[in-house]
Protein backbone atom coordinates (compact mmCIF):
# COMPACT_ATOMS: atom_id res chain seq x y z
CA UNK A 1 0.00 0.00 0.00
CA UNK A 2 1.12 3.39 -0.43
CA UNK A 3 0.33 5.98 1.87
CA UNK A 4 -0.79 9.08 0.46
CA UNK A 5 -1.57 11.73 3.09
CA UNK A 6 1.31 14.50 2.08
CA UNK A 7 -0.67 14.59 -1.47
CA UNK A 8 -4.27 14.79 -0.11
CA UNK A 9 -3.09 16.98 2.72
CA UNK A 10 -1.49 19.49 -0.59
CA UNK A 11 -4.33 18.99 -2.24
CA UNK A 12 -6.35 20.74 0.45
CA UNK A 13 -3.55 23.55 0.83
CA UNK A 14 -2.39 21.90 3.93
CA UNK A 15 1.49 22.43 3.57
CA UNK A 16 2.90 21.58 7.12
CA UNK A 17 2.48 18.90 9.45
CA UNK A 18 2.20 20.96 12.14
CA UNK A 19 -0.64 22.07 10.38
CA UNK A 20 -2.54 19.11 9.98
CA UNK A 21 -1.48 18.04 13.53
CA UNK A 22 -3.33 21.40 14.59
CA UNK A 23 -6.42 21.02 12.58
CA UNK A 24 -6.48 16.99 13.97
CA UNK A 25 -6.43 18.52 17.29
CA UNK A 26 -9.28 20.46 17.06
CA UNK A 27 -11.11 17.89 15.73
CA UNK A 28 -10.21 15.59 18.84
CA UNK A 29 -7.54 13.41 17.23
CA UNK A 30 -4.40 14.80 19.84
CA UNK A 31 -1.05 13.24 18.18
CA UNK A 32 2.60 13.67 19.04
CA UNK A 33 4.85 15.59 16.88
CA UNK A 34 7.13 12.51 16.33
CA UNK A 35 3.88 10.38 15.41
CA UNK A 36 2.64 12.99 13.32
CA UNK A 37 6.15 13.02 11.65
CA UNK A 38 5.88 9.26 11.10
CA UNK A 39 2.93 9.99 9.39
CA UNK A 40 3.41 12.95 7.51
CA UNK A 41 7.24 11.75 6.55
CA UNK A 42 6.50 7.82 5.69
CA UNK A 43 4.53 4.75 5.81
CA UNK A 44 2.78 3.81 8.80
CA UNK A 45 3.02 0.25 9.53
CA UNK A 46 0.02 0.50 11.44
CA UNK A 47 -3.42 3.14 12.22
CA UNK A 48 -5.82 2.71 14.07
CA UNK A 49 -8.71 3.06 12.23
CA UNK A 50 -10.38 5.43 14.74
CA UNK A 51 -7.33 7.87 13.83
CA UNK A 52 -7.63 6.87 9.93
CA UNK A 53 -11.58 8.22 10.45
CA UNK A 54 -10.19 11.80 11.89
CA UNK A 55 -8.04 12.38 8.94
CA UNK A 56 -10.68 11.40 6.49
CA UNK A 57 -12.75 13.91 8.35
CA UNK A 58 -10.67 16.45 8.44
CA UNK A 59 -8.99 16.14 4.90
CA UNK A 60 -12.37 15.66 3.64
CA UNK A 61 -11.50 12.58 1.64
CA UNK A 62 -11.82 8.58 2.15
CA UNK A 63 -9.51 5.83 3.00
CA UNK A 64 -9.00 4.66 -0.24
CA UNK A 65 -7.69 8.47 -1.24
CA UNK A 66 -5.15 7.61 1.87
CA UNK A 67 -4.42 4.02 0.89
CA UNK A 68 -3.72 3.54 -2.59
CA UNK A 69 -3.27 -0.06 -3.60
CA UNK A 70 -0.22 -1.66 -5.20
CA UNK A 71 -0.55 -4.73 -6.34
CA UNK A 72 2.63 -5.01 -8.59
CA UNK A 73 4.53 -5.40 -4.95
CA UNK A 74 2.28 -8.02 -4.00
CA UNK A 75 3.04 -9.52 -7.26
CA UNK A 76 6.82 -9.32 -7.29
CA UNK A 77 7.13 -10.43 -3.32
CA UNK A 78 5.30 -13.65 -4.58
CA UNK A 79 7.68 -14.47 -7.63
CA UNK A 80 10.51 -13.71 -5.31
CA UNK A 81 9.28 -16.31 -2.94
CA UNK A 82 8.62 -18.57 -5.82
CA UNK A 83 12.38 -18.40 -6.98
CA UNK A 84 13.51 -18.75 -3.70
CA UNK A 85 11.65 -22.15 -3.16
CA UNK A 86 12.42 -22.86 -6.37
CA UNK A 87 16.65 -22.10 -5.93
CA UNK A 88 16.49 -24.03 -2.64
CA UNK A 89 14.70 -27.17 -3.93
CA UNK A 90 12.14 -27.00 -1.09
CA UNK A 91 7.49 -26.00 -1.64
CA UNK A 92 7.01 -24.26 1.60
CA UNK A 93 3.43 -25.29 0.65
CA UNK A 94 1.40 -26.97 3.79
CA UNK A 95 -1.30 -29.18 2.48
CA UNK A 96 -4.21 -29.90 5.03
CA UNK A 97 -5.13 -33.33 6.83
CA UNK A 98 -9.07 -33.13 6.15
CA UNK A 99 -10.60 -35.98 8.47
CA UNK A 100 -7.71 -37.04 9.93
CA UNK A 101 -8.88 -36.65 13.57
CA UNK A 102 -7.65 -40.47 14.67
CA UNK A 103 -4.36 -39.12 14.29
CA UNK A 104 -4.98 -36.74 17.07
CA UNK A 105 -3.97 -38.01 20.34
CA UNK A 106 -6.73 -38.43 23.05
CA UNK A 107 -7.10 -35.04 25.41
CA UNK A 108 -5.32 -35.22 28.98
CA UNK A 109 -8.49 -35.53 31.41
Amino acid sequence: MKWNLRVQAAERGIWKSAELRRMLAAAGLEMSQGKMSGLWTGTPTTIRLDDLDVICLVLDCQPTDLLVPEPEKVSARTRRLEQHSEANGSTPRVTPRLGAKDDRPAPPL
